[in-house]
Order: C-alpha cells, then sequence, then structure tokens
C-alpha cells in the first residue's frame, strides 16, 4: 500500500550544498571581477556584485516558495506556463530593449529581465508532461510532431531575436527524448546535420557536394559488391539518402549566407581556422577574437595554484571586456589557478550526476522526465561555456551557471533545480 504524505519533504542536501557552494563562488568571482580591493564596500548596490548580492536574496525567496507548493501544481499548469512563457518571448518583438543587437529583454528603469532564461523552465515542465502521459508514444509521428512543435517554437523566436546561445541549449532535450525511447537514429541525423553545416561552412559549397557525393557513391559501390542486390533491394533508401544530404548542404550554404549574423560567421572562421590571411587573422583577432584570447591567456597566467583572490593583475586590469558575464570562468582561472577550476568542474559534474541518478529514482514519470531535462540544460550550459571560454567551441552568448553575472539567469537556473527538489522531496512511501 502506498501513501502519501504532503507534509514530509526529504530535501536531497548534496543538491542544496552544491548550489550554495556554486553561487557563492560564484558570487566571488563577481566580486573579484567588478568589486574593489577590500570588502569594505561590499554592500554597494549600484556595482553589479552589489546587484547580485540582491539577486542572490530574491533566489532565496523563490526557494521558499517553490519548495512550499505542491508537486501536483507544475504538472498540472505545465501548458500553461509553457504558453505564458512564448507570449512573453513574442511580447519582445514589440516591447523589447535592444541591447547589443539583441532584443531578449524587458527593461523596467534600469532593471532589465530576459525570458528566454525562464522558458528553458516551462519548456523542460511542459516536455516532461507530455512525455510522462501513458498514452504518450514517441514511435508515433502525430506525438514525434508534437514535441517538435513544443521545441522549435522558442528555438525559432530565440533565433528571430539573434540569441542563438539561447536557442542551441534547446538541442539539450534530446538526451530527455532518448532517455525516454527515441531511436539513436536521429541523434546520429542531428550529428549528420551538424557535420554537413561544418563540413560546407570549412570547405565551401562546392567542394562539399563533390567529396560526399564521392563518398556515398563509393560507399554504395562497395555495398553493392558484397551484396548484389543491394542496390535494387534499398533503391529507395540510396536516393532518399543522395537527396537528403545535398539538400542539407544546400541549406547549410544558405542558412550560413543568409540567416548568420556577420559576427557569428566571423566567429566561425576564427574557430575553423578558415581564414588565411595573416592581416585578417590578426583584425579578427583584435575583434570578435579579442575576449577569446585575452581569456586564454587570463586563464593561463593563473597556473597551477592561481595568484591568489583578489590579485589577478589581468582581471584588475580588465584585460577581458565584460568578464563577470559569459566570460567569467577565465577569472576563476586566473585567481583561484588549476586547482580552482579544476574544483568547479567537479561541483559541476557533482550538480550534473546527482541529478541524473535522482532523476532515474523517481517514481513518477513527470519527475523522472523533468530531473532529466534539468540535467541536461546545465550540462550543455557547463560544457558550452567552458569550451567556448576555453576556445574549444565557437564563441555564443551562453552564462555559466550560478557564475555569470544576472538576476534572470540564477533566478532561471534556481527555479529549474528547486522544482526538481521539490519534486524529488515529497515521496510516497510504502507500508
Amino acid at each position: 500500500m502506498a501513501h502519501f504524505n504532503k507534509n514530509s519533504l526529504h530535501v536531497d542536501w548534496v543538491l542544496v550544498l552544491t548550489y550554495l557552494l556554486l553561487v557563492t563562488f560564484g558570487w566571488l568571482t563577481i566580486f573579484a571581477v567588478t568589486g574593489p580591493d577590500t570588502f569594505i564596500d561590499i554592500f554597494n548596490f549600484k556595482e553589479s556584485y552589489g546587484k547580485q548580492l540582491i539577486f542572490i536574496g530574491f533566489s532565496f525567496m523563490l526557494i521558499a516558495i517553490l519548495l512550499s507548493i505542491e508537486n501536483q501544481f507544475y504538472e498540472q499548469y505545465s501548458g500553461v506556463f509553457y504558453i505564458i512563457s512564448i507570449l512573453l518571448l513574442l511580447g519582445l518583438f514589440a516591447f523589447g530593449k535592444n541591447i547589443n543587437g539583441q532584443t531578449n529583454w524587458y527593461a523596467f528603469g534600469s532593471f532589465t529581465i530576459q525570458p528566454s532564461e525562464f522558458v528553458k523552465v516551462t519548456t523542460a515542465l511542459a516536455l516532461s508532461s507530455l512525455l510522462g502521459d501513458n498514452l504518450f508514444d514517441l514511435k508515433k509521428f502525430k506525438d514525434l510532431r508534437i514535441v517538435a512543435l513544443l521545441l522549435f517554437v522558442p528555438i525559432v523566436i530565440i533565433v528571430l531575436q539573434k540569441d542563438v546561445g539561447s536557442a542551441l541549449v534547446f538541442f539539450s532535450f534530446i538526451f530527455v527524448l532518448l532517455r525516454k525511447g527515441l531511436s539513436i537514429q536521429f541523434f546520429w541525423i542531428m550529428f549528420g546535420i551538424a557535420f554537413l553545416f561544418i563540413s560546407t561552412i570549412k570547405l565551401g559549397l562546392s567542394p562539399t557536394l563533390i567529396i560526399l557525393n564521392l563518398l556515398l557513391i563509393g560507399f554504395f559501390i562497395y555495398a553493392t559488391k558484397k551484396q548484389p542486390l543491394f542496390f535494387r533491394k534499398n533503391m529507395v533508401m540510396v536516393i532518399t539518402t543522395f537527396v537528403s544530404v545535398n539538400l542539407l548542404i544546400f541549406l547549410s550554404s544558405f542558412a550560413y549566407s543568409n540567416i548568420l549574423e556577420p559576427h557569428h560567421k566571423d566567429r566561425l572562421h576564427l574557430w575553423l581556422r578558415i581564414e588565411k590571411s595573416p592581416e585578417k587573422i590578426r583584425e579578427l583577432k583584435q575583434t570578435y577574437g579579442y575576449n577569446n584570447n585575452q581569456s586564454i591567456q587570463t586563464i593561463a597566467s593563473g597556473g597551477f595554484a592561481g595568484k591568489g583572490f583578489l590579485q589577478g593583475d589581468r582581471t584588475n586590469g580588465k584585460f577581458v571586456p565584460a568578464q563577470y558575464t559569459d566570460y567569467i570562468f577565465s577569472a576563476v582561472g586566473e585567481e583561484f589557478g588549476f586547482l580552482g577550476s579544476a574544483l568547479v568542474v567537479i561541483l559541476f559534474m557533482i550538480l550534473i550526476l546527482r541529478l541524473v541518478y535522482k532523476a532515474e529514482m523517481q517514481k513518477s514519470k513527470f519527475a523522472r522526465y523533468y530531473g532529466y531535462s534539468v540535467a541536461s540544460i546545465f550540462f550543455v550550459h557547463f560544457a558550452v561555456n567552458i569550451g567556448m571560454v576555453l576556445d574549444l567551441l565557437p564563441t555564443v552568448g551562453i552564462p555559466l551557471p550560478f557564475f555569470s553575472y544576472g538576476g534572470s539567469s540564477l533566478w532561471g537556473f534556481t527555479i529549474l533545480l528547486f522544482i526538481f527538489i521539490k519534486l524529488d522531496g515529497t515521496r510516497l512511501d510504502d507500508f
């Protein structure tokens, strides 16, 4: 017999403690980047570190509210939350504030809020509710189409608002769908599309077409030699493969030429080492690649143990522009060195792996898929941000959870995490 004790809340203190450590470490790093040499002026709320303290204070208020709400509320109203968040995204086209060419914020005086940070939460809730339905089946085209619509609506809107980084995060839900039973072929299809896109940029349209078509022809000739009736038995598949690959190459070329902004193209040029002219390379490194170069040098200067808290001369000298946002990991590398950087990585891995472990333990399908959604979002943010700062991935605007400055980012990640802590903490007890 199962009994549900509504008053019983078993908080996972590993997740809570990891959250507190990350938030504290994040604030100290923001203070190191934007604050004075001492803690005397710690409560200067006109400065970024002071504002972040206010954001952290509001986060604790959010946590209290989230933990007091019944579990059924999150699942029952997930669709409503999703629709409201999409409407807020659409409202940016009319009422949004343009910052650095992106219309992603609502401005209320000096205070701004970024809806895309909260759409991740509502999409995770809506997707988890959908996947948790016993009648839902990913093998049915109708249900798969609903999932695609649910995910691609926010992606398209956010891309139109020129925030490619936030849009990429929604592809993290592929891990949740794989857990639900989505064929692994879809993952390889997505990987193939990304490969074709990068190949087209790196090699150009014509060389990519020639090379890949020759490879396809060679493969099918080899397959026919092994199995003489291969072509006849698989004619539809062969033709579909040829048409699809060539169409994707043309679409990749079109998207690169007509959809990506000039700064996106230049960043891809730097990352893929496409540019050959030394003068052009120097120009790109001083413009679109400037942050990356300075970030790498700043991290390298920290060495093994770092220069010490508030002792980073490159951080104090503002060598990395807007270091307290997307490039905050470079300050960790300089002041706390390899040891401090490794500690941050370990904390994130503890958070993500603990989320996966707890998600697998859930008796509620909704809670299980939501847990996987949270873990996937954190993993993509963590991996892409640090990969970007280390120049392993192209530069995109994506914050490091609990570290990068900003109320919307901090609140979005806090809501994301503590909804799951609430779902996990209220359990079915067997007698």
